[in-house]
């Protein structure tokens, strides 16, 4: 590989002839070879929204020729356009905990693009870096890629898991199943019931995602080095929001308070509690589908989910809930993930958190796979089980516990009798209901109904 000398405050360093970046960058590759995974795309993609946010508001307030604003804005425009545009940013996750190596990074590719624009030398810290750092830089970066990842794609595909759940449930209204406590028989429901509930638990979650959305808006750029603003233009920090506003098209606003963003992280430690509520979601979802599904013929069998792969590579036929699984998979995950960021959101030590990249890379990672998995949960689990209605009712009406529709008139202490009478046995409850009370076959037919058990009341 060809090289090139660079030159930074520490000194001269090869450089690879051909690349976009400079000393610091090649600093930190040769400093953290540690995971071989570079940050986030959207992560990146968000750092460069944020220069040409920056040089915009530079331009305006005068602190930038428009020569040179105009050439940085360019030159993240390039990247922003470029398909391969993460080539150019392979700074490991695990490096320094403010996430410099990845502001220089970001600095120094779009100071060399902007200096062909401009036809003379744009530097990365004097220009293209003005009026910013990296301790305001990266906490702002964290919150815009969120952002625009919730806006963009987890809160839609759960809007959808939500609308794909309702629907199937309403088409199912007239399937009653026995229900289950401690996996248990217990009283019947209906599967528009159990769906509908799935579909109130994304809603709560849909709820508090959009809440957390009104703080992750809320930016640190102007702050600076430590939150006291220095070396950025009073006006700064109002006027990026402004124009971040404007290239994103979703409303960014001044943060409250730069001290407290820049100190600590605790916007994404909450948002990050949230998508671990997703997850728990999404894994009572997976588990419910799983367990209905089970059989064919040793489990549950009360649903069949769609047939998407072989199941087994010695038992011809298998087939397994793939979708399902890979949800709780996807759970598991998030969860392991929010471990991380709670662990690295009380490393805000005095006025700078020090585990900002890997707090970004687990809050974006956790973003995409509720993302994805919630979509493929939706349409190839959802939309297309199917109900197996002899199954259903195959245990419903010989279930003993609809006893317990008879406790306001016979008491409890009879209709335990009866229960047990009826398991002992194996019958169907109504005949030994029948052969055990002064009720009659009529009364009892309608008492016990499953179906009508399921809208509740005496």
């Amino acid at each position: 590989m060809k090289m090139r000398i660079e030159k930074d405050s520490m000194g001269e360093l090869d450089v690879p002839e051909e690349a976009l970046y400079g000393a610091q960058t090649q600093r930190a590759i040769n400093n953290f070879p540690i995971s071989g995974e570079a940050l986030p795309d959207a992560f990146i993609r968000s750092l460069i929204l944020i220069k040409a946010a920056a040089a915009r508001a530079n331009e305006t307030l005068k602190c930038l020729s428009p020569e040179i604003a105009k050439a940085i804005q360019d030159a993240c425009n390039e990247l922003l356009n470029d398909d391969n545009f993460m080539r150019h940013f392979p700074v490991d996750v695990f490096q320094t905990g403010s996430g410099t190596s990845s502001n220089m990074n970001a600095n120094e590719v779009i100071a060399t693009l902007a200096s062909v624009y401009h036809g003379a030398p744009v530097n990365p810290n004097d220009h293209v870096n003005y009026g910013q750092s990296s301790n305001d830089v990266i906490p702002s970066a964290i919150h815009v890629s969120a952002t625009l990842e919730l806006t963009g794609h987890l809160l839609p595909a759960l809007v959808h898991l939500r609308q794909t759940i309702i629907e199937k449930g309403d088409s199912l209204k007239g399937f009653t199943k026995t229900g289950r406590t401690h996996l248990m028989d217990a009283m019947p429901v209906r599967l528009d019931q159990t769906f509908h509930a799935w579909a109130a638990q994304l809603q709560d979650n849909i709820d508090n995602l959009m809440y957390l959305e009104s703080k992750t808006t809320q930016l640190a750029q102007g702050g600076t080095a430590v939150g006291t603003g220095i070396n950025a233009h009073p006006e700064f920090a109002a006027l990026f929001a402004r124009e971040l506003s404007d290239l994103t098209k979703v409303t960014f606003t001044q943060g409250k308070n730069f001290f407290a963003l820049i100190g600590s992280q605790d916007t994404a430690v909450a948002l990050s509690g949230q998508l671990k509520a997703v997850a728990v979601t999404y894994m009572k979802i997976a588990n419910d589908l799983r367990w209905m599904n089970s059989g064919p013929l040793a489990g549950l069998g009360e649903i069949s989910l769609q047939a998407l792969q072989p199941g087994s590579s010695i038992m011809p036929g298998k087939v397994n809930p793939v979708i399902p699984e890979a949800t709780a998979m996807v759970a598991a995950q998030v969860i392991g993930n929010d471990a991380a960021i709670t662990i690295g959101g009380q490393s805000g030590n005095f006025e700078l958190n020090v585990m900002l990249p890997m707090i970004a890379k687990n809050l974006l990672n956790s973003i995409k796979l509720l993302a994805n998995s919630g979509q493929l949960l939706a349409d190839n689990a959802i939309a297309t089980l199917s109900v197996n209605e002899d199954k259903l009712n195959e245990a419903l009406h010989r279930n003993p516990i609809l006893v317990t529709a008879l406790n306001p008139i016979i008491g409890y202490a009879k209709a335990a009798e009866i229960a047990k009478k009826a398991y002992k046995e194996g019958r169907p409850v109504v005949d030994v209901a029948e052969e055990n009370t002064d009720l009659s076959r009529e009364e009892l037919l309608v008492l016990l109904d499953p179906a009508k058990l399921t809208h509740g009341g005496l």
